[in-house]
């Protein structure tokens, strides 16, 4: 099938989006590529398409594990066979999938770029006949980006294993700077780079410097209409914003990564689906959600760089409708803005003392933990030794640049469950173990294919199938898996902290303090250049695309600074015309106020008087306290 063919069978459209064909063109002719499509531009279908053209698996390198499970069920969903391999994963159940990708039918392989670190995924992807390699995200491994994350620096050694193979690299947002660094880390030969332009015709930028942001919020959403997102700084503040929306009787909710996975699911079907109007969040809501009649997006506080804001504020009007990103920033969060820089970076002595912390919160002896996946709950961890969460997180993503560690997002893993014992032996032990015997029956009537990979289980539904407790079911899973029958894997539902490396003394542990320093150069850049856009008086799209490396843009004519200084053109205009009249009808003599009011024909009545006032105080008229004459 050619690739318009696969288009219509899969996905149901009968057209590509802008560029989409000649990058996948470009992909299916076996060229490196580098595409920057605006969020909602159809990235994901650039490289799935020329990958189901071609015999073999594509490896697909993505950051952000919701974004990824979500892109395997969909293509499931298409019925194309899709697996991801990502933090939290047991060793076994990694080696089932990677052997389904070697020997099965497997079109697509998902990995977080931690796994790559892992020798097992390294080796077996030698063994895969791959077709393409895809690297989503692709910013994140230029450390001059806004969201570099070390482990994409690993990505190059897929290119040594299968050095033929094309590679497409995708963004949303990269200066050209950010463009040359991710062609050169990833090692493109002769890429094709397909850019779209960054400016949404659509799309209104607006800025208002206000104390009073939440007054203004409110007008906002009922002058606008329609559904809405409006992101906030942290999580107190998604629940307070959205409780003082519904006390002014706006349909809202909130959403943050720390609310449990089945409501945060329901949240967010709600908004897709209308129900809720507004959407108050954390800037862990919106990828990858597709919702294309988003009205207006509001910041309430100002975001760490022009790169985030702009990939934030394209959520809104995707269906290319008339639509408003509006940052209500004023000088108190500008000031934040820059504390929070400052106290963003650790000194070498506090990422010492983190890193020791990290080995005692876990329980680790020196020289082991090598491999080794935990759940980490961050805000216990910075409770327990007393430390700010910014500068811990920093402190971390340091020593996730160092090699010593890896940290992934709040995932939402199931409970899974394989079955090691053979056939015969699991059916021998339910004769010989009749208390087991209805769970078991339960487990594999219920869930298909546990002999042959891991099967994602719910203990409440087995629960209330056999009428016990929860707690009942967890303990006789547990102890079939102690007495060797399965492997039982508990879920969990947050980020996953791996040891790269086995434990150091802190006489070992090196910090790179040059990278440190450029952390900081960058970081301040970024930070400039957002003040820079919140507080400066110039068309917000040339602003914006500026910063992306598209100089001499024309004005949008629809952001807040061009809608003003039309206001302006348009008041020159009116008293140009007002002072003509005034001009044209005192040449014929005096007049009193009352017959020159009427005779102006231009403008409201206080245009006129206003007018009038202006001219006898420049000294154009006069007046002998009667009639006014030249």
């Amino acid at each position: 099938m050619n690739e318009i063919e696969i288009l219509k069978q899969y996905w149901g459209h009968h057209s590509f989006r802008p560029l989409q064909e000649e990058i996948i063109r470009s992909v299916l002719e076996n060229r490196d590529t580098l595409a920057l499509l605006p969020t909602g531009g159809g990235k994901s279908l650039c490289f799935q398409i020329p990958a189901l053209a071609k015999e073999g698996i594509c490896i697909v390198v993505s950051p952000l594990i919701a974004l990824m499970k979500d892109q395997v069920e969909n293509l499931k969903g298409r019925g194309i066979n899709a697996v991801a391999i990502y933090a939290g994963m047991g060793k076994r159940e990694i080696d089932i999938l990677l052997d389904n990708c070697i020997y099965g039918k497997i079109k697509f392989l998902y990995l977080s770029p931690e796994r790559l670190l892992s020798p097992i995924v390294k080796e077996r992807i030698s063994y895969m006949n791959v077709n393409l390699i895809a690297v989503d995200e692709a910013h994140c491994i230029s450390q001059w980006g806004y969201d570099f994350r070390p482990p994409y620096l690993q990505i190059a050694a897929l290119r040594e294993i299968h050095p033929k193979v094309p590679v497409i690299a995708l963004t949303a947002t990269a200066t050209q700077f950010v463009r040359d660094d991710i062609v050169e880390k990833l090692a493109l030969e002769d890429a094709a780079v397909y850019v779209q332009s960054f400016a949404r015709k659509n799309l209104s930028y607006v800025v208002f410097d206000l104390d009073d942001k939440y007054k203004k919020l409110i007008d906002i959403i009922k002058n606008v209409g329609g559904s809405g997102l409006v992101y906030v700084r942290n999580r107190r503040e998604t629940a307070d914003v959205a409780l003082f929306l519904k006390r002014n009787n706006i349909s809202a909710d909130f959403y943050h990564a720390g609310i449990e996975k089945d409501e945060r699911f329901k949240k967010q079907e709600d908004w897709k689906r209308n129900k809720i109007k507004v959407m108050v969040a954390t800037n862990a809501f919106g990828m990858g959600i597709d919702k294309p009649d988003v009205r207006f997006v509001v910041h309430l506080d100002l975001p760490e760089s022009l790169e985030a804001y702009y990939q934030e504020a394209g959520r809104a009007g995707r269906d290319e409708q008339r639509a408003f990103a509006v940052l209500l920033a004023n000088k108190s969060d500008q000031m934040a803005l820059k504390a929070k820089y400052t106290d963003s970076f650790p000194s070498v002595e506090e990422i010492k003392k983190i890193y020791h912390y990290l080995g005692s919160f876990f329980q680790l002896a020196y020289g082991a933990g090598e491999g080794l996946n935990f759940s980490f709950d961050l805000a216990d961890f910075c409770k327990r030794y007393q430390l700010g969460v910014i500068k811990t997180m920093s402190a971390l993503k340091f020593l996730e640049h160092d090699g010593y560690i890896t940290l992934s997002e709040n995932i939402f893993l199931p409970s899974r469950v394989l079955f090691t014992a053979g056939n015969e032996d699991v059916y021998r032990f339910q004769i010989e173990n009749a208390a087991y015997d209805p769970l078991i029956k339960t487990i594999l009537r219920s869930y298909g294919g546990m002999f042959d990979h891991y099967a994602n289980i719910s203990e409440s539904e087995i629960a209330k199938r056999l009428g016990i407790s929860f707690n009942d079911v967890v303990r006789m899973l547990t102890n079939l898996q102690e007495l060797g029958l399965l492997s039982y894997l508990r879920q969990t539902d947050q980020p996953q902290l791996q040891f790269v490396r086995a434990r150091v003394d802190l006489l070992h542990l090196d910090t790179d303090v040059k990278y440190i320093e450029l952390r900081k150069k960058i970081q301040l850049e970024q930070i400039n250049a957002v003040l820079a856009y919140s507080s400066t008086f110039v068309c917000r799209t040339i602003q914006l695309l500026a910063y992306f490396d598209e100089p001499d843009a024309p004005k949008c004519g629809a952001c807040d600074v061009c809608l003003a200084e039309k206001r302006n053109e348009d008041v020159a205009q009116l008293q140009d015309k007002i002072d003509f009249e005034i001009a044209t009808f005192l040449q014929t003599g005096p007049q009193s106020l009352e017959d020159l009011v009427t005779e102006i024909k231009t403008g409201a009545d206080s245009d006129k008087l206003n007018r009038i006032r202006e001219l006898l105080d420049a000294g154009k008229i006069k007046t002998d306290g009667k009639n006014y004459y030249l």
